[in-house]
C-alpha cells in the first residue's frame, strides 16, 4: 500500500482483523450446523466488510498514488490503472 498515510494503515488493518474474526464465526457456525439463513447473513456481512476495505484502498489509489503519476507524466500508466480497477470492480 504505497502512499497510505498511517491513519489510513490503521483503519485497514481492523477492519481486516474484525473480517477475520467473522470468517473464524462462520468456520464455527458451519460446524455446529447453524441455520443456513443466519450463516448466509454473516457471509453478507464479511462481503460487504471486504467491499468497504476495497473501497478505503482505491481510494488511497486514485488519491496518492495515481495523482503522483499524472503529475510526473505517467499519464497512461495512470489511465491503464483507472481502467483495470474500474473493471475489476464491474465483476
Amino acid at each position: 500500500m504505497k502512499n497510505a498515510n498511517d491513519k489510513n494503515k490503521i483503519s485497514i488493518n481492523r477492519r481486516l482483523k474484525l473480517i477475520e474474526g467473522q470468517i473464524r464465526g462462520l468456520q464455527r457456525m458451519v460446524e455446529k450446523d447453524t441455520y443456513c439463513i443466519d450463516v448466509i447473513t454473516q457471509t453478507s456481512a464479511v462481503k460487504q466488510g471486504l467491499s468497504n476495505v476495497e473501497d478505503m484502498l482505491l481510494e488511497n489509489h486514485l488519491g496518492n498514488c495515481v495523482i503522483s503519476q499524472i503529475k510526473s507524466g505517467e499519464t497512461d500508466k495512470a489511465k491503464g490503472e483507472i481502467l483495470k480497477v474500474y473493471k475489476l470492480k464491474r465483476k
